[in-house]
């Protein structure tokens, strides 16, 4: 009967607006407009007028990323930890014909511009954001010349003044862009706001909140409808509500809806709805907003960590930094799926956004997947950590970044958590303090016991804190505009006396590192929930093993010593690591077997540029992650998996090409076995298996005979697995293998081509380095090109490029409008030429 009545009151609703719902010429058109712009690196005042000759300026789309086109240099003053590679000021120009704007407002999206942008339109100065990661909509309506004639807009980026970014950020428009034309009454830039408070397997209560902005000279009667549509297209119900807004004002209008027999958001069934917001103006739909949403439920627990609709779930997450590696920062929707696709293969199932405002399409992309996210504002406050950081805009800016950071994310459900900053120093009251937990751990408690002394006596003391009082006012900041979910921060200080976690003012107690301290947070916080906001910091190089494998290094022995080696790498066992952080079965199993730990967010994912600890030049991106620049595993990644994921997981590993007499430590990774044996050339080794806090199988020092090695895992004694390795001889093929053969002809799709080196017979060579030649033909082009080597030197954007232990990666993008076949040809030294076609269409 419920269903037959909500049938009835569909039918009335159609019956009541369908003439007007017909009509929808002067509704919101959303126009791409990354194409037709031009490129100068460089600066002059006269760049911004509109009758500035730039026909020599370089053509091109965006998303645009122009310091990953330069050199890797340790000259550049972004330095090593910034990624080696140039800055400086560049702008953009494009010219567009002014549509039919009467009665119409034009706006400009920008979902990133990196950094200090400021743009014009027709040589007049429209607006000005430092944040990078900021999105911003810019009314360009007062500066278009008249109908028909041309325009310029340009824009300044300004990324000059460095270091400014403890990782690297990339410079330009990294982000797309859209014009979007509306009617003078409009659903506003990030105007909606959906929750979901009350949710039950029977019904859903869906509250929206609409800001409809007025920028007539007269003020306006009107009709806000709110339909919600189902995955299929079909519209579940709706509601109205008519309103007079004044010229010139906004106007906030709330409904409530109900929604009979919801579908849930979950990680396994990740299912969207779309709120339709329309405006009606005397029968007349004059704008259309979609938003999607999920309906679900969160809950942390201070006892029992993380629920999603009610169920206790483990949080497996890893923190990610925002460039795609051989792509800079230049977002394409393509490279981040296949990111996801990689992280989720091993059992990802949340992300941490380290440490900024991520792309729009990566949080789409989670709620489309299911993939859990803490969304995260700042690295830092006022206190810089670089010299020409954000810190310098905070007290101007970061109100505004905040609220604009909110109001664009908040109806994401993939999002279940915000974090406001990450170590940030404004934890202790004294500089000097933000570095304590670089110390020795005895040294390091002495002092913070003699501290925290001083700083817990007197409640007042705490009431008076400026830092205190700044944490309460981000959090009050943003929960001003999201107050659904909890707010934490990434904290490299655990002990009482954070300013943060005394200030009252969080909802989750976030870690970075400290393992030895998870414990202590039922004494120290004991009614609040707990996460791993950042763990492990292992340090591994793909393909590369340094003996004994028992041998735990840590490099470098203090965070503010030098380290150099000879080879500017760091071994693939587990068994390396910074002083701050901890081994990847360490760091997991410090999680998995405390209950009140809601889960953990790995540092990192993927490896990244910048940050190339422990080394510095030549090294000049991570070391951190779990599969390297390109996307290929480390060795690691097959321990997550055997953790965090059921499918069945044999890893056996290093390879097996070594010096006669060398005595190499073998692991195994596994999954659904009780034991795994050992044989070399068919003799057996030995049984092993996993044991209390040891997550792998091992035989130690087996000495290295060519020919291959084996081990079978074993389930109640039946075998139920196999992995093999062939000692390998010279380089003498390649082969190539695309992860996508047939793309689209848009100028965004994109092929990624592994390459692999074989020797005559067959085996893969996992010490391989020949160099590489890349040509490509056709109706795509190189866009691309690395090896997962972070002390490589060569440029990403090139066409050359070494093996880095057998394997190398190229990037190919297909040409807008231009369809047919794109011949990828590589070359290597000592090595049979291969070809690879895809076909774009």
């Amino acid at each position: 009967m419920k269903r037959l009545f909500r049938l009835i009151a569909i039918v009335m609703l159609l019956l009541v607006v369908g003439c007007g719902k017909a009509d929808h010429s002067t509704a919101r058109v959303v126009e791409d407009f990354n194409f037709d712009w031009c490129f100068m690196l460089g600066d002059k005042a006269s760049y911004s007028a509109p009758d500035y000759n730039d026909s020599n300026w370089r053509q091109l789309h965006l998303p645009h990323d122009w310091s990953i086109e330069g050199e890797f240099n340790r000259k550049n003053p972004s330095t090593p930890a910034g990624g080696a590679l140039p800055g400086g000021v560049g702008w953009y120009r494009k010219s567009f014909v002014t549509p039919d704007i009467k009665g119409k407002v034009v706006h400009i999206e920008f979902d990133g511009i990196f950094m200090n942008s400021t743009v014009y339109v027709n040589g007049e100065a429209v607006g000005h954001r430092p944040y990078g990661y900021s999105s911003l909509s810019y009314d360009i309506t007062p500066y278009l010349r008249p109908e028909g004639e041309e325009n310029v807009i340009a824009v300044r980026c300004d990324n000059k003044q460095q270091p400014n970014s403890r990782w690297y950020a990339g410079c330009g428009i990294y982000r797309n862009v859209r014009m979007v034309t509306t009617s003078e009454l409009f659903v506003d830039y990030s105007g909606t706001y959906i929750t979901t408070p009350n949710v039950d397997e029977e019904s859903a209560t869906v509250d929206v909140s609409v800001t409809v902005r007025n920028l007539s000279q007269l003020a306006q009667s009107f009709t806000l409808h709110n339909t919600i549509v189902d995955a299929r297209g079909s519209d579940e119900v709706s509601q109205s509500q008519s309103a007079t807004i004044e010229a010139g004002e906004t106007l906030e209008l709330k409904m409530t809806l109900q929604l009979d027999d919801p579908e849930l958001w979950d990680i396994e069934s990740p299912y969207l709805y779309t709120m339709l917001s329309s405006i009606e103006v005397d029968g007349k739909f004059v704008d259309e907003y979609p938003t999607k949403f999920g309906v679900r439920t969160i809950e942390f627990k201070s006892d029992t960590g993380f629920w999603l609709n009610g169920r206790n779930l483990k949080l497996k997450g890893v923190c990610m930094h925002h460039d795609l590696g051989a792509l800079g920062s230049a977002v394409h929707r393509r490279a981040l799926e296949r990111q996801l696709d990689i992280l989720q293969s091993f059992g990802v199932n949340a992300i941490r956004t380290a440490h900024n405002p991520p792309a729009p399409e990566l949080l789409d992309l989670c709620d489309e997947r299911g993939i859990l996210v803490m969304d995260e504002a700042f690295d830092m406050w006022r206190r810089a950590k670089t010299k020409y950081d954000y810190a310098r805009f905070f007290d101007e800016w970061h109100q505004r970044d905040l609220v604009d950071f909110v109001k664009r994310d908040r109806n994401h459900p993939s999002i279940i958590m915000w974090s406001v900053g990450n170590e940030i120093l404004e934890q202790w009251d004294s500089q000097e303090h933000s570095s304590l937990d670089k110390l020795p751990t005895e040294q390091r408690n002495l002092l913070m016991n003699f501290i925290a002394e001083g700083a817990s006596g007197n409640s007042q003391d705490v009431e008076r804190n400026p830092n205190v009082l700044l944490a309460r006012h981000v959090v009050s900041t943003l929960k001003e505009y999201d107050n659904t979910r909890p707010v934490t921060a990434g904290c490299n200080e655990t002990r009482p006396f954070n300013n943060l976690l005394r200030s009252g003012a969080f909802d989750i107690v976030g870690f970075n590192y400290h393992e030895q301290d998870y414990d202590s947070v039922r004494v120290w916080y004991p009614d609040m929930p707990f996460i791993g906001a950042e763990t492990a910091s292992s340090l591994n190089s793909r393909g590369f093993y340094m003996h004994p494998s028992t041998e735990e290094l840590v490099v470098p022995a203090r965070w503010d010593l030098p380290y150099n080696t000879k080879h500017h790498q760091c071994s693939a066992y587990d068994h390396s690591r910074a002083p701050w952080g901890t081994l990847h079965e360490t760091a997991w199993l410090a999680v998995r077997d405390r209950e009140f730990c809601a889960g953990t967010f790995v540092w990192t994912g993927f490896d990244y540029l910048g940050e190339p600890t422990p080394y510095s030049w030549p090294s000049r991106s991570s070391y951190f992650g779990i599969v390297d620049l390109c996307g290929f595993p480390k060795d690691c990644y097959y321990m997550y998996r055997s953790e965090w994921t059921d499918e069945p997981t044999l890893h056996l590993f290093p390879h097996w090409n070594w010096s006669e007499g060398d005595k190499i430590d073998l692991w195994a990774y596994y999954n659904n076995a009780d034991e795994v044996e050992l044989f070399l050339n068919d003799d057996s080794l030995g049984k092993s298996a996993k044991e209390d806090g040891r997550l792998h199988a091992v035989w130690k020092g087996v000495e290295f005979v060519a020919g291959e090695i084996t081990v079978v895992a074993y389930k109640d004694g039946k075998e139920v697995m196999r992995h093999t390795r062939k000692t390998a001889g010279e380089p003498a093929e390649i082969r190539l293998t695309a992860d996508r053969e047939i793309l689209k002809a848009d100028g965004y799709d994109l092929s990624f081509v592994t390459i692999d080196c074989y020797d005559k017979d067959g085996n893969f060579v996992p010490t391989a380095m020949n160099q590489l030649y890349f040509d490509v033909e056709g109706a795509g082009e190189l866009f691309g090109v690395d090896n997962g080597n972070a002390a490589g030197s060569e440029s990403l954007k090139g066409s050359t490029m070494k093996l880095f232990n057998g394997k190398a990666l190229a990037v190919i993008r297909t040409f807008r409008d231009i369809q047919g076949d794109i011949r990828l040809k590589v070359r290597g030294e000592g090595l049979k030429d291969a070809t690879i076609v895809l076909t774009s269409r």
